[in-house]
C-alpha cells in the first residue's frame, strides 16, 4: 500500500447503527427539542480519539419501493492509526445495491459479480469461506453488514450503503423500523424518510423506543398531506446524552415508522417507462367463514418452554375464532390423534372444549410430520365433500413442528410429494417452524408448492405472541381464487397473478412490462370469490393522472416502478428455483442471476467486491447474501482484517488521453459562450445566452434514460459602471435516474449524491469513482470527467480566478468528449446539438465591425445574419484555452436552438 496515502487501512469496521426496514414516511422540520445547556454541549463525542462525524440514514419511497441509503463519516483525531467501525442491520428481505468508502480523496467501490467469479479467487486461499464474508445473519428479520477498517492519524473515512427493498403491508400498515445504535454520541445523526404514495397517504406515524413520550413529540418530526409524506430525526449532541453530564449515547432500541395509504379506489394502476404495478387491496368486504386445521408437533423435542407457548398461543387464537367458522386439531408425536376427527362450528361449547383438550394434550415420542399433514388434510377434503355448504369458505391448513421428521415417511421429497397430491390446490398450506433444528427450506418448498407461506418462530420469550401474530394476518380471508388478468398481447414478464387468498390489512401486488405503443390498450381486470358473490373488476390506466405523477416525481417514479418489477421477480424466480431440479433449475438460475447483475442486486446468486481493498491473504472482500440459517456474526469467531489502496484512475479515463479526442468539441465556458462542433461541416457554431444570476439552463436531457445536465448561473461584477454583469455557470448537476447517481460539481466541492448525503471532494482530490455504469475521475485542480456506460462522456472544467483575471470569482466549464450513445430524442440547450445539423453559410460580408466578417446561414428553415468570431475552447487547457473560429448566432441562438432560450429554463438541477 502507498504510504503517501496518509491512510493505513487494516480494516476492523464495525458499525455502530442497526436498522430494520418496514415501511414509509414523509417530510418535515428540523428537528427541535428541549433548550441543552452549554456545558451539554461541548461535551466530548470521542471515543479512544475517534469521533463519529455524521450517520444518516436516508429512505425514499415511491409506490411502495423503499430505496435506502446510511452514510457514516468517522474520524480519527489522535497521532496514531486507530481502529474504526461500520457495523449496519438491513433487512433479510432486501437487496444491497451499492457500497462505497471513501478516504483521503480515494474512493473504493464495491464491484456486483456472480457468485462463482467472486469466490473463484479464494479456492486457493487458506481461508474458509464461512468467514469471508461481510454479511451475516443478526437476530430474526435482519442481517448484520460488518466491516472493519483502521485508518491513519488526523484522517477521515467515509462509508456508504445503498439497499433496496419492497414494502409489504401487513394488518393495516407497511413498517420501517430501524435499530439505533451508534455506541457513542455523534455531532450529525438523522433519519429522514421520504414518501411519495400516488393514492395518498391516510395515517402515518413515528416513534422510538428510546425516547420518552414527551421528548418524542418534540424530536420527531412527521407530517403527511395528498401524495407526500416525510419523517425526520435530527437529535442535536445534546439531545442523545443520557444524561446532562454523560458521555453516553442513549440512542439504542427502535426507531419504528408506519403509515398506511387510501383506499377510496378499486384500482391502484401505475405505468411508468414501459412498466406497470398494480396493488390490489380492496376494502369493505364482508368476512369470509374459513374452514382451519391445526396441526401441531407434540413429539417429545417439544418439551418445555415451547411447549408451553405453543398452548397459549392456540388458547389465545381459539379464543378469538368468529362464529360461522369451522375447526379441528390435528396433533402428531409417534402416533396421529385428532380433536374431533373432522370440522365442528365454532360454537362457545365448542370452543371451550377445544381449549379444555389443549390444555391437557402431553407429548409423545419421535415425529410423524407425513402422517400429521395428511390427517389435516383429509379432514378439510372430506368437509368439501360431505358438506357443501362448507366449500364456499375459506379452508387454510396450519401446520407448526420443531424438528425433522423421524417416524413414518421420513424422506422430504416423498412427503413433498404425499402434501401436493393430496391439497391438489385446493387451499394453502402455512408451515411454522419453532426454533433452529429443522431444515426450514423444506417447510419453505412445502409451503410455496401449496399456495402458502412458511415462517419461523423462534425460541424466545415472545413465541407466543409470534404464533398469535402470524395467525392474526390469516386469521380474516375475504377473497378466493384471486386473479389479476391483463391483455396478453399487451404485457411480458409479469409477477404472480393468481393468489389463493386474500386477507384483510394485506396486499396484493403484481408488476410486469408494457409492449412498446400499447398503453392505450393495456388494464386489469381482477376476478375473485367473496361472502356469498363474485368479484369482478376493471382497472383502466388513467394517462393523465400518469403524467402529472411523472411531473411530480420525475424519473424517481420510472426508475422505482421498473426496480419494484424487478425485486419482485427476482424473488419470484429465487423461490421458484427452491422447487426445481436439473435443466428447469439451471434455466431459472440463470434467469435470476441476469436479472440481479442487470439491476445491481447482491442476492444469493451474486457477490460484491470491493476494488482496491485486501485482507492479510492479498483476497478482496466480498459482500454475500447469508443463507437462511447462518450462523450470526458473533458466533464465527474469526475476523477479518483488509487494507486499503490508493485506486489510479483507469486509462480509459486519464487526463493524458484527452490529447486523443476530437480537436474540438462541443462545450459551453466563460459568459456562458456555447460552442458547437458540427464535424460533418468540420466547423463551429456559437452563441451566448444572456440570463440573470441564479437562473438554472437545461443543458443535456436524455428522455429514454433520465440522463441529465443541468447549469445555474453566477454572476460576476461589472468592473466600471454602466457595464454589463457577467454570468458564469456556477454550479452544475449530473444525474441520472437509472442508478440513483447524482453528482453536484461547484467550483469547490464535488458532491457525490448529495440529496442522500454522500461523499464530498475536493478540487484538491485525485479520485476515481464509480456507481453502477457510472465512472467519475476527478484530476486535480484541473477537471473532472463523467463516463456513462452506454452513454455519453463529459467533461467539467474548473477556472480558478487569478490575479489580474477579469472575473472576478471562480466557475465552470462543460464539455462534451463523446455523445454517439445518447438516444435520438437527447435535446437541451447542448443536448440538441448531439444530432446531424446541416445548413448553409452564403453571401459573406464586412459586418457592422469592418473586423468581422457577417453572412448570411439557412438552419432548421431560418435566414439569419451570423458573425465570423472567435472564442476559447478551455477542454484541453483550462488556464490558457484555444480559439476556435465560430460563427456567432445573435439573440441567445435564436433561429439556430429550438423554441426559445427561456424553454430551457428548469427549477433546479436536479
Amino acid at each position: 500500500m502507498d504510504g503517501t496515502m496518509g491512510l493505513r487501512a487494516l480494516l476492523c469496521v464495525y458499525l455502530a447503527f442497526l436498522l430494520i426496514l418496514q415501511a414509509m414516511p414523509t417530510q418535515g422540520s428540523p428537528t427541535g427539542g428541549p433548550k441543552v445547556n452549554k456545558k451539554r454541549q461541548t461535551v466530548d463525542t470521542a471515543v479512544d480519539g475517534v469521533t463519529i462525524r455524521s450517520l444518516k440514514v436516508n429512505c425514499k419511497v415511491t409506490s411502495r419501493f423503499a430505496h435506502y441509503v446510511i452514510t457514516s463519516q468517522v474520524v480519527n483525531n489522535a497521532d496514531e492509526a486507530k481502529e474504526v467501525a461500520f457495523e449496519v442491520e438491513i433487512p433479510k428481505t432486501a437487496f444491497i445495491s451499492d457500497f462505497a468508502i471513501t478516504s483521503n480523496g480515494n474512493a473504493f467501490i464495491g464491484d456486483i459479480k456472480d457468485k462463482a467469479s467472486a469466490w473463484k479467487q479464494y479456492r486457493k486461499a487458506a481461508v474458509s469461506g464461512e468467514n469471508a464474508g461481510l454479511v451475516r445473519a443478526s437476530g430474526r428479520t435482519m442481517e448484520q453488514f460488518t466491516i472493519h477498517l483502521t485508518i491513519g492519524p488526523q484522517s477521515k473515512a467515509t462509508f456508504r450503503l445503498t439497499y433496496e427493498e419492497v414494502l409489504k403491508r401487513k394488518l393495516k400498515q407497511y413498517e420501517i423500523v430501524i435499530k439505533v445504535k451508534p455506541k457513542q454520541l455523534v455531532h450529525h445523526f438523522e433519519i429522514d424518510v421520504d414518501i411519495f404514495e400516488p393514492q395518498g397517504i391516510s395515517k402515518l406515524d413515528a416513534q422510538a423506543s428510546f425516547l420518552p413520550k414527551d421528548l418524542e413529540s418534540q424530536l420527531i418530526k412527521k407530517s403527511f398531506s395528498g401524495k407526500q409524506g416525510h419523517v425526520l430525526f435530527r437529535p442535536t449532541v445534546g439531545q442523545q446524552q443520557s444524561c446532562p453530564t454523560c458521555s453516553t449515547s442513549m440512542l439504542n432500541g427502535d426507531f419504528k415508522v408506519t403509515y398506511d395509504v387510501n383506499r377510496d379506489q378499486l384500482c391502484d394502476l401505475l405505468v411508468a417507462n414501459n412498466h406497470f404495478a398494480h396493488f390490489f387491496a380492496p376494502q369493505n368486504l364482508t368476512n369470509l367463514k374459513k374452514n382451519v386445521v391445526f396441526v401441531i408437533d407434540i413429539s417429545t423435542s417439544m418439551e418445555g418452554q415451547k411447549l408451553k407457548q405453543t398452548k397459549e398461543a392456540l388458547l389465545k387464537i381459539l379464543g378469538d375464532m368468529r362464529p360461522g367458522d369451522y375447526f379441528d386439531l390435528v396433533l402428531f408425536g409417534s402416533e396421529v390423534q385428532s380433536w374431533k376427527g373432522s370440522l365442528v362450528p365454532a360454537s362457545p361449547a365448542n370452543l371451550q372444549a377445544a381449549q379444555e383438550f389443549v390444555r391437557r394434550f402431553y407429548l409423545a415420542g419421535a415425529t410423524n410430520l407425513n402422517g400429521g399433514l395428511l390427517r389435516g388434510i383429509e379432514i378439510l377434503n372430506q368437509a368439501h365433500r360431505s358438506l357443501p355448504e362448507l366449500s364456499n369458505h375459506a379452508s387454510v391448513l396450519i401446520m407448526l413442528t420443531d424438528g425433522e421428521p423421524t417416524e413414518g415417511v421420513t424422506d422430504h421429497s416423498q412427503i413433498l410429494k404425499n402434501v401436493r397430491n393430496a391439497i391438489r390446490g385446493k387451499f394453502p398450506l402455512y408451515n411454522l417452524g419453532f426454533g433452529r433444528n429443522l431444515d426450514f427450506n423444506f417447510l419453505e418448498v412445502m409451503s410455496m408448492e401449496n399456495n402458502g407461506r412458511a415462517q419461523r418462530i423462534y425460541e424466545d420469550h415472545d413465541a407466543t405472541q409470534q404464533l398469535q401474530g402470524f395467525y392474526d394476518q390469516v386469521a380474516n380471508p375475504l377473497l378466493v381464487d384471486v386473479e389479476l388478468l391483463y391483455p396478453q398481447d399487451t404485457v411480458s414478464a409479469v409477477t404472480q397473478q393468481r393468489h389463493k387468498q386474500y386477507y384483510e390489512g394485506s396486499e396484493i401486488m403484481v408488476a410486469g412490462r408494457i409492449a412498446d405503443n400499447k398503453l392505450r390498450s393495456f388494464k386489469a381486470d381482477v376476478l375473485a370469490h367473496g361472502e356469498g358473490q363474485e368479484f369482478k373488476t376493471t382497472c383502466l390506466v388513467d394517462e393523465e393522472e400518469m403524467k402529472r405523477l411523472l411531473q411530480e416525481r420525475g424519473h424517481m417514479l420510472e426508475n422505482h416502478v421498473e426496480r419494484l418489477w424487478a425485486y419482485l421477480t427476482i424473488q419470484e424466480l429465487l423461490a421458484k428455483r427452491m422447487k426445481l431440479e436439473g435443466k428447469d433449475k439451471a434455466d431459472v438460475t440463470a434467469k435470476a442471476l441476469q436479472m440481479s447483475l442487470a439491476y445491481q442486486f447482491v442476492t444469493p446468486l451474486t457477490s460484491m467486491t470491493i476494488r482496491g481493498m485486501t485482507d492479510e491473504d492479498g483476497l478482496e472482500p466480498i459482500i454475500d447474501k447469508p443463507p437462511e440459517d447462518s450462523l450470526p456474526l458473533e458466533m464465527l469467531g474469526h475476523r477479518k482484517t483488509f487494507v486499503l489502496s490508493a485506486l489510479q484512475p483507469s486509462p480509459t479515463q486519464s487526463s493524458s488521453n484527452f490529447q486523443q479526442l476530437p480537436n474540438q468539441v462541443t462545450g459551453v465556458d466563460t459568459d456562458p459562450h456555447f460552442l458547437i462542433h458540427v464535424p460533418q461541416k468540420k466547423d463551429t457554431l456559437c452563441f451566448n445566452i444572456n440570463e440573470e444570476p441564479g437562473v438554472v439552463l437545461s443543458l443535456v436531457q436524455d428522455p429514454d434514460t433520465g440522463f441529465s445536465v443541468n447549469g445555474q448561473l453566477i454572476g460576476n461584477k461589472a468592473s466600471s459602471p454602466g457595464q454589463q454583469e457577467g454570468t458564469y455557470f456556477g454550479r452544475l448537476g449530473i444525474a441520472n435516474p437509472a442508478t440513483g447517481f447524482q453528482l453536484e460539481v461547484t467550483p469547490h466541492n464535488i458532491t457525490l449524491n448529495p440529496g442522500s448525503g454522500g461523499p464530498v471532494f475536493s478540487w484538491r482530490d485525485q479520485a476515481s469513482l464509480r456507481q453502477h455504469e457510472v465512472v467519475v475521475t476527478i484530476n486535480r485542480r484541473r477537471n473532472l470527467v463523467v463516463s456513462v456506460e452506454d452513454g455519453g462522456t463529459f467533461e467539467v472544467v474548473l477556472h480558478r480566478v487569478w490575479k489580474g483575471s477579469a472575473v472576478h470569482q471562480d466557475f465552470l466549464g462543460f464539455y462534451v468528449l463523446d455523445s454517439h450513445r445518447m438516444s435520438a430524442r437527447t435535446h437541451g440547450l447542448l443536448g440538441q446539438f448531439f444530432h446531424p445539423l446541416d445548413y448553409k453559410v452564403s453571401d459573406p460580408h464586412p459586418g457592422s465591425d469592418p473586423t468581422k466578417t457577417d453572412a448570411t446561414m439557412v438552419v432548421k428553415s431560418h435566414q439569419l445574419t451570423v458573425t465570423r468570431g472567435l472564442q476559447k475552447d478551455y477542454s484541453k487547457d483550462p488556464r490558457h484555452g484555444t480559439e476556435v473560429t465560430c460563427w456567432f448566432v445573435h439573440n441567445n441562438g435564436a433561429g439556430l436552438i429550438d423554441g426559445v432560450y427561456t424553454d430551457y429554463i428548469v427549477p433546479d438541477i436536479f
